[in-house]
């Protein structure tokens, strides 16, 4: 059994698109991050840095309970334990650089973006800026990318699809302003609507549903949010 540890986010998204994909059994466990619970002791025992995804699985290596935290981690984890999603063998390198091309490129400045353009207490047209046109250029080499192809790794639908996913359906939020975000974008387009139509993307949007989160942006919502930005609470 799988307890997955939600946020109705991006990256969590991508591990419940893999959950209803693979059938794997697998228990919600709500973290509600705009009410601090990720910063709970019981939450930091799965995951230190306190952000979600993360997941427990009660039959890990050995059958021992195995903890993992991080979206690509999990990804990685979780098709190595059932086999499914990972391309061929030869399709490896690719499928590495192109997974963390995601987690470490479109997906923080995509997050970037949103936070700059919707959180920020104020308008900086620097930071502004500079986050639209990393996630534009993002988009641009995942469109020439996919130009002839229909998926970003090899011949078939894998667990970088499902990594790049969980940010492409955010993409009005994260380029707000425009009505087609990625019209500019040909190929990513198309490949968007190709994954977007998979019956698990349906059943993947309806995890947490059944759970009511906090949406309020309150003053409790930013200091859970963005503990940074405030003074360290010492005792």
């Amino acid at each position: 059994m799988i307890r997955f540890y939600f946020h109705p986010t991006p990256n969590p998204a991508k591990v419940a698109l893999f959950l209803e994909e693979t059938g794997v059994a697998y228990e919600v466990v709500p973290v509600d991050t705009s009410k601090g619970e990720q910063h709970t002791p019981a939450f930091r025992a799965i995951n230190p840095n306190g952000k979600l995804p993360a997941i427990v699985d009660t039959q890990g290596p050995g059958g021992r309970e195995a903890k993992v935290f991080d979206s690509s981690a999990i990804l990685l984890y979780l098709g190595e334990k059932t086999g499914r999603f990972m391309g061929a063998p030869a399709d490896r390198p690719e499928l590495l650089s192109w997974l963390f091309f995601v987690a470490t490129g479109m997906g923080p400045f995509s997050g970037q973006a949103v936070h700059f353009q919707h959180a920020a207490p104020e308008n900086i047209p620097y930071a502004v800026n500079r986050y639209r046109r990393e996630v534009e250029r993002h988009y641009r080499v995942l469109d020439e990318r996919l130009s002839g192809r229909d998926y970003i790794v090899g011949n078939e639908y894998s667990i970088v699809d499902m990594s790049a996913w969980g940010w492409l359906d955010r993409a009005p939020r994260v380029l707000p302003g425009s009505a087609d975000p990625v019209a500019a974008f040909p190929n990513l387009k198309r490949w968007f609507q190709t994954v977007d139509a998979r019956p698990a993307v349906a059943r993947a949007r309806a995890v947490g549903t059944d759970h009511a989160f906090k949406k309020e942006m309150d003053e409790e919502t930013r200091r859970a949010l963005f503990p940074s930005n405030y003074p360290a609470i010492t005792k």
